[in-house]
Order: C-alpha cells, then sequence, then structure tokens
C-alpha cells in the first residue's frame, strides 16, 4: 500500500500503472465474484439447476474480448475512465456524464446493495445479527482500506482472498458430494428433493424441472432460454467485462499488454470454477435441507429466512454453518466476507474514479490534486447510504432469486452502453448525435420495462405478477436483445444523417486507426489540468508545520505533503509515450494468443458437455 504514490491520481486510481499479471487475473476474478455470487448462484441453483453456471461461462469469451480488442484502444487512446474514452471519442459532455451517473445507479442497484445483502445474510445465517448491524459493521471494515490505499491495496487484497476463497470453497464442495456419495446419487437425489408442506401449490412451483441438468434449455418454455443464454447474455456481458470502470480499471494498471492478456486469461480458468463450487453445493444444499431452501408456503417460507416469495438464497450459508467442523466453518465465514469485500472495495475505487474524474471535475475545473483525492473519498461514504437504503428492495425481488435480480437489472439498462462502446470502437463513422440519442432512446425503453416491472413486482410461482404480458411476457435476456439491436440501429441511423468526425479526431481512438503514428487533435479540452507546476512558479510563501492529529489523518489518506517531483516538457512527453505504449515482446504475443485459443477450447467443451 505504502510503496505507490497515493497521493497522485495515478498512484490511487491505477496503482501507478505498476502491476503484473497474476495479481490482475486475481483481482478481476475477485472483483467480480462477490458474496452475491455465493448466495444468489448457488441460490438460483438450488431452484432451477446448472443453466445458472453458464451465467459464468459465458465470461471466457468475454475476457479475451476484453483483453485483445477493448484493452488495446483504451491504453492507446491513455484514459483512466470509461467515460473519460468516450468524451475523446466523440467530443461533447453530455454523454460523458450520463455514462458516469448510469453507472453510479447501476453500481447501487445491483452490486453495493447485492453484496451487503448477501454478505448479511450469510452472517445472520452464521451469528444471528441482525440484517443492518452486519451491513454497517462489514461496511466500516471495508471502506477502512479502500479510502486508506487506493487501488494498489485493493489489488492486494484481492489477490490475498482470491486464494482463500477458492481453498474454503473447495472443502466445503467436497463435504457437500461426500454427503450425497458422489455426482451419480447427486443426480438422482436432486429431482427427488420436493418439499412436504405444499398446501395447494401447482406442482411446477416446487417440484425440480425436468432440465435442471441442461445447460442451454428450450427457447421458448426454458427459464434461462439458450439463445438468451447465448446472444443476450454476451450483449450484457461484454458491457460488464469490457466496458465497466471496476474490470477495465485493473487492467489499465498493468505494467503491459501481455500482463494484461496474461490476467485475463487467468481471470477465464478461474471463472471454470463457479459451477463446481458454487452452483453444484446450492444444488445439494436442496437435498440436504429440503424443507427450508425448497420452501414454497409463503408462511413457512418467512419462519425460516424472512421472506415470502423463497429461500433459496440461504442454499449456501445454510451449508456453511450446518456442515463444516469448527475451525473450517469459520474459515468459510472468513471467506464469505473476503468476497464481499474484495468486490465491495474493488466498486467504491472505481465508483469514486467515476465521480471524482468525470463529474467533480465539471463543478470544480482548477481544484488541486489534494481536493479530488478528499472528494473521491467522501463520494464513497456517501454512496454506501444510498445502498443500505436500497436493501429491502433487492431482498424481495424476482422471486427471491439474487442473481436474477441483478442480471434482469443489467439487461434492461447495459445493452444501449454495449452497443455505444462497440460502435464507437469498430464503426468509425458514428458521431456524437447518433451516439447519445440511441443511449436515450434505448434508455426510454429499458426504463419503461423496468418501471413497471417494480410497480406490478415480479411475483413467484406462487403468486405470479399481474404486469401486462406485452411489457413482462418477454424473457429478461430476449429483451436485452431487442434492445441492443434497436439502439444499434438507432445509433447507425442517426450518425448516417449526420455530420461525421474527421479522422485528425479518431487516430488511436478506433480500431481501424490504433495504429496511426499522426498527432490526435482532440474533440474537447481536458476538464482537469493538475495546476501544481503553475502554482509552484509563484512566490512561495513559507507554510505552517501542521500538527500531530493533522499529520496523522493525511498519512492515512495517503495525502502527505511531500513535494512532487517536477518533470520537463520533454519527461512529460516520454512518460505520456510510454502509458499509451501497447507494444509485445514477440514470443510473450505468441504465448498469450496460444493461451487465449486454448482457453476458448476449454470454454466450447465445457458448453458442449453440459449443454
Amino acid at each position: 500500500m505504502v510503496r505507490t504514490n497515493r497521493s497522485t491520481v495515478g498512484g490511487f486510481f491505477l496503482a501507478g500503472r505498476s502491476m503484473v499479471w497474476w495479481p490482475i487475473g486475481a483481482s478481476l476474478f475477485a472483483s467480480n465474484i462477490g458474496s452475491g455470487h455465493f448466495v444468489g448462484v448457488a441460490g438460483t441453483g438450488a431452484a432451477g439447476g446448472i443453466a445458472i453456471g453458464g451465467f459464468e461461462w459465458n465470461a471466457l469469451l468475454c475476457v479475451v474480448i476484453l483483453g485483445w480488442l477493448f484493452v488495446p484502444i483504451y491504453i492507446k487512446a491513455g484514459v483512466v475512465t470509461m467515460p473519460e474514452y468516450l468524451k475523446k471519442r466523440f467530443g461533447g459532455q453530455r454523454i460523458r456524464i450520463y455514462l458516469s451517473l448510469l453507472s453510479l445507479v447501476l453500481y447501487v442497484l445491483t452490486k453495493i446493495s447485492a453484496d451487503m445483502f448477501s454478505g448479511a445474510i450469510f452472517i445472520n445465517q452464521a451469528l444471528g445479527l441482525n440484517i443492518y448491524v452486519a451491513v454497517i459493521m462489514l461496511l466500516l471494515i471495508t471502506a477502512l482500506y479502500t479510502v486508506t490505499g487506493g487501488l494498489a491495496a485493493v489489488i492486494y487484497t484481492d489477490t490475498l482472498q482470491t486464494a482463500i476463497m477458492i481453498i474454503g470453497s473447495f472443502i466445503l464442495m467436497g463435504f457437500a458430494f461426500n454427503k450425497v456419495g458422489g455426482y451419480e446419487n447427486f443426480q438422482e437425489q436432486y429431482m427427488m428433493a420436493v418439499p412436504e408442506i405444499t398446501g395447494n401449490i401447482d406442482k411446477k412451483c416446487y417440484e425440480p424441472r425436468a432440465d435442471s441438468f441442461h445447460l442451454f434449455r428450450d427457447a421458448i418454455t426454458g427459464d434461462l432460454p439458450w439463445p438468451g443464454l447465448v446472444f443476450g447474455l454476451t450483449i450484457q456481458a461484454i458491457w460488464y467485462w469490457c466496458t465497466d470502470q471496476v474490470i477495465v480499471q485493473r487492467c489499465l494498471s498493468a505494467k503491459n499488454l501481455s500482463h494484461v492478456k496474461g490476467g485475463c486469461i487467468l481471470c477465464g480458468y478461474l471463472k471454470l470454477l463457479p459451477m463446481f463450487l458454487m452452483v453444484f453445493p446450492g444444488m445439494i444444499s436442496r437435498i440436504l435441507y429440503t424443507k427450508e431452501v425448497a420452501c414454497v408456503d409463503p408462511d413457512e417460507c418467512l419462519k425460516y429466512c424472512g421472506a415470502t416469495v423463497g429461500c433459496s438464497n440461504i442454499a449456501y450459508p445454510k451449508m456453511v454453518v450446518d456442515l463444516m467442523p469448527n475451525g473450517l466453518r469459520g474459515l468459510m465465514l472468513s471467506v464469505m466476507l473476503a468476497s464481499l469485500m474484495s468486490s465491495l472495495t474493488s466498486i467504491f475505487n472505481s465508483a469514486s474514479t467515476l465521480f471524482t474524474m468525470d463529474i467533480y471535475t465539471k463543478m470544480r475545473r482548477s481544484a488541486s490534486e489534494k481536493e479530488l483525492m478528499i472528494a473521491g473519498r467522501v463520494f464513497i461514504v456517501f454512496l454506501i447510504g444510498v445502498s443500505i437504503a436500497w436493501i429491502p428492495i433487492v431482498q424481495s425481488a424476482q422471486s427471491g432469486q439474487l442473481f436474477d435480480y441483478i442480471q434482469s437489472i443489467t439487461s434492461y439498462l447495459a445493452p444501449p452502453v454495449t452497443a455505444v462502446f462497440v460502435l464507437a470502437i469498430f464503426c468509425k463513422r458514428v458521431n456524437e448525435a447518433g451516439a447519445f440519442y440511441g443511449l436515450m432512446i434505448g434508455l426510454g425503453i429499458g426504463l419503461s420495462r423496468m418501471i413497471t416491472e417494480f410497480i406490478y413486482g415480479t411475483g413467484s410461482c406462487v403468486n405470479p405478477s399481474n404486469c401486462p404480458t406485452i411489457i413482462c411476457g418477454v424473457h429478461y435476456l430476449y429483451f436485452s436483445i431487442i434492445l441492443f439491436v434497436s439502439t444499434c440501429l438507432l445509433i447507425l441511423g442517426i450518425s448516417l444523417i449526420t455530420k461525421p468526425i474527421a479522422d485528425i479526431h479518431l487516430y488511436r481512438l478506433c480500431w481501424s486507426l490504433r495504429n496511426s503514428t499522426e498527432e490526435r487533435v482532440d474533440l474537447e479540452q481536458d476538464d482537469w489540468v493538475d495546476n501544481s507546476n503553475s502554482r509552484d512558479m509563484e512566490i512561495e510563501e513559507p507554510e505552517e508545520e501542521p500538527g500531530c492529529c493533522k499529520k496523522a489523518v493525511m498519512c492515512f489518506c495517503g495525502l502527505e505533503t511531500k513535494k512532487a517531483i517536477k518533470l520537463t516538457p520533454e519527461e512529460e512527453a516520454e512518460l505520456q509515450k510510454k502509458l499509451t505504449d501497447t507494444t509485445e515482446k514477440p514470443l510473450w504475443r505468441k504465448v498469450s494468443n496460444l493461451n487465449a485459443l486454448i482457453l476458448l477450447c476449454v470454454c466450447f467443451f465445457c458448453h458442449g458437455y453440459f449443454a
């Protein structure tokens, strides 16, 4: 934490661009796998079978797209945040501000509140603490080291927590399979796991699905239809893995492009594990605790987990508390807290980056670097308060299946953003007017579905929602495809009838011009420029020595008052060239390309085997 310079924007937000491949890969995995996965993926597995594992395996394709197609453009563009890339690509401020605000809203709706809720379920099952007391305790610890250390601290703690997560969940998987007598018995027993108290409820609400062990399900009647899983999910996954600040920020902290690719490949292999470490144990939990995990009667469910829509979310925590011996149970509790904190710290750091670099600099164009650092840290505290207030809504959405809730919200808001980034990089004819109006109309369509769903409620199998079929009848993964295609057509149509952007403004910002060496003229100047050097040119007045308390706070926040080394214009140009360099050694380029091919073969084999 102390080695990187935490008192500069590059040090706090990009770890001084000093990271190597293995912490990047581990951090990508840990940032993605929060306690929301342990609770949500295992819970949906308990309720509906292995299809939810397809959500994890889809990432194997997307991390290759990230490392080979998207990150080289971001590095050449020399950006810190994703909205900053769009500002350079299109000019104007409105797209950048919109994307920053949308990202922050999505962090609250789908990431922070869901992770806090799932961590609290776990603590509630293990220690019997009230959910809100548990949340506040977790947040205090998590905010402490995000505020203190910046991205380097977050990445190193992520790496440690990845190791703890994988070891702990492997041990639990061993206990679980031992309890049911191996994979063959597990398949038989899962299909017979039916709760005793069913009342007058329809059989389809409590009997395991006939296609529980199929990854690809019927295109019309399936709960996760295969075209949605292949195409709709890929649209959301490209938004998450290739354009989301949390993920891309880790890649931008790499020493060079070979380390980016190595990190992506490591993350891809780690993403094979959740099917075995979370989905299967979640399904085994249904066998062992059928009465609680598979409950359908609203009164019974209320008794077991405090929610009337179902108790599948307690599948994984219940097994940890009941199956693990003392000591190992403590290890697994720390695994859950590690996964929760690694996700939260990543999101807090990236959210404060977005707020500081894309929104605060609009309000305070002459802010000093120290002021930006403080603003970013104060914003984290505000974000926490909003997220706690959202938890009750997370608790009852999507039949109590946390992972479905997260994915459905993403399906309504993310596809227009995916469309803008894909076209921005691969179609140089697209301009600002097309991108902005495409985003706005796409947002309107997505919100119409999301708000209607919140008004009517998503319901459950026992009490279906009476939301109009024309709005809620389309599966959220199909809705994602419709929204993406219509946004792409809008963006292209509006761009073609408006003035194109000249090539001089696009060098190294889109795929066809990525290797251009000509000087680019930015469409718009940066909002914030570090003015510390110009201020130092003025007559220096002797500064007062700060008191002990102030010194301690400054040291804790990484805002030591040491003067930064001044660089000559030539040195600054050389540093900028180094930061935007994407050259690789031929040997390492071949090694990473070969590994990417092997990873894709593994991805297709896994899908085919379980299809």
